[in-house]
């Protein structure tokens, strides 16, 4: 049988079974035409690969609850208060990472701000920075009045291409924010030599990078300074929180006024307030819960990565999905697993089917992120009285123009499809169903496409 005779036969059963869903009087349970419903997709009528839920999260523990008690009951809870928590997680996440300090803050995002305050990032600035983030990535820079210019995404990595860094550089250019995206390294290697050969800050965006490695280094303690995300979906969650890891005394004792409200800190108690500031801080319960998971991450991480590697295994066989590529010597930690979706390889099926044929199958999935430049955000911003007395009209019009110009990163948003963190915890088995999920969408593409249009 020829190959586009079977489709068509495939098609056809497909069709068949999807009619007897709607029809039960009609075969019910029966196969039809030699073929079974757990053969077909759950979106046609047939049986879906994965039944039941997928691990929770967050993930509490009733164990950890007296810690978190003895500080509620202590009235000590923030940062100004005696207290050992915040201390202890800092010299803990530090040690964790390799590097030589780390200070706690309320989020990810004022991790970015205070970082990038701290190395001199002022209004009027630019930062070149990956479009293939979380929004925050974006509002961080926005908030010191700086413009975020976008760099490029590899289609391959999903991060930023250093190869359309220097490119974006102008005599604004202050800062480069590398993003790791979805706990997946960037190349820092050129990154780090076009910094160097511009003398150009480097702030690491790890905010979904916990325990990321890139050639024998955690990510967020190869730039100046990285940042990280403890919010409620990491694998590190507080809640909210975050933190700013480096090896320079002077810069985190730095980050650690300007994030209280300028008061003195480290090398510089004892004097007056000598700087600006906000209130950026972490509490110490906050901090107990962050403490007790060390350990679950490290341990998650671990399963995390075997998991992903087991995915990647099976879906680099399946036409039509593309696995994403590492730098060399470094390791992911899966915040989330992207692939990219080529629709050609699945009979011309639009990606939103696609998801809603894995949904149907009981594996949960998205999109990812989008060309979110477009969505009027940065649109407001150069049309604001600030962004206009600090840029001139041309360069504003330059920058808007750019956004047209970043195809890879239109490809990587026009067709990545991601899976959750969570997912990735699961049993073994577990992980093999999304690949089954996959495999057999795959061979029905042809009956989903119809049903489609």
């Amino acid at each position: 049988m020829s190959t586009q005779n079977r489709r068509h036969f495939l098609g056809t059963a497909a069709a068949a079974l999807a009619g007897a869903s709607l029809f039960p009087g009609r075969a019910a349970g029966r196969p039809i035409l030699g073929r079974t419903p757990a053969d077909l997709p759950a979106l046609l009528g047939g049986i879906p690969v994965h039944k039941g839920a997928w691990p929770k999260w967050p993930e509490w523990r009733q164990a950890w609850e007296p810690s978190i008690l003895n500080v509620l009951r202590s009235g000590r809870w923030y940062r100004g208060e005696p207290g050992d928590q915040i201390p202890r997680f800092e010299e803990a996440y530090a040690k964790l990472l390799g590097a030589k300090r780390c200070l706690a803050t309320a989020s990810g995002t004022t991790a970015l701000y205070v970082a990038m305050h701290v190395l001199d990032v002022d209004a009027g600035d630019e930062v070149i920075v990956s479009p293939f983030t979380f929004i925050a990535s974006y509002n961080a820079i926005l908030m010191l009045k700086a413009l975020p210019v976008l760099a490029d995404t590899d289609p391959a990595t999903l991060t930023i291409d250093p190869a359309s860094i220097e490119s974006r550089i102008t005599d604004r250019t202050r800062a480069i924010m590398p993003v790791h995206i979805s706990g997946m390294p960037c190349d820092m290697d050129p990154i780090m030599a076009v910094a160097a050969r511009h003398r150009l800050r480097v702030v690491e965006d790890a905010c979904q990078a916990w325990l990321a490695e890139y050639k024998g280094r955690k990510c967020g303690t190869i730039g100046d300074l990285g940042c990280f995300s403890f919010q409620n979906s990491k694998h590190l969650p507080s809640g909210e929180g975050g933190a700013i890891t480096g090896n320079s005394d002077d810069l985190i004792d730095r980050a650690g006024s300007f994030h209280d409200c300028g008061r003195p800190y480290g090398g510089f108690k004892g004097k007056p307030n000598f700087t600006r500031g906000g209130n950026f801080r972490i509490q110490h319960f906050q901090a107990a819960m962050l403490l007790q998971q060390l350990d679950k991450l490290v341990t998650d991480t671990a399963r995390r990565r075997e998991h992903a590697s087991r995915l990647t295994s099976a879906l680099q066989d399946i036409p039509g999905i593309r696995t994403v590529r590492l730098p060399q010597n470094s390791t992911a930690v899966w915040h989330l697993y992207p692939f990219r979706y080529d629709a050609e390889k699945f009979e011309g099926l639009s990606r939103a089917t696609f998801i809603k044929a894995m949904r149907a199958e009981g594996i949960p999935c998205s999109t990812g992120y989008q060309e979110q430049y477009f969505d009027g955000l940065l649109d407001e911003t150069i049309a604001s009285r600030g962004f206009k007395r600090l840029f001139s009209e041309r360069r504003l019009k330059e920058y808007r123009d750019s956004f047209n110009e970043l195809k890879g990163n239109r490809e990587v948003c026009a067709t990545t499809v991601a899976i959750g963190q969570n997912m990735l915890l699961a049993e073994r088995a577990e992980i093999d169903q999304i690949a089954a999920a996959v495999q057999k969408i795959q061979a029905n593409a042809g009956a989903l496409k119809k049903a489609e249009s």
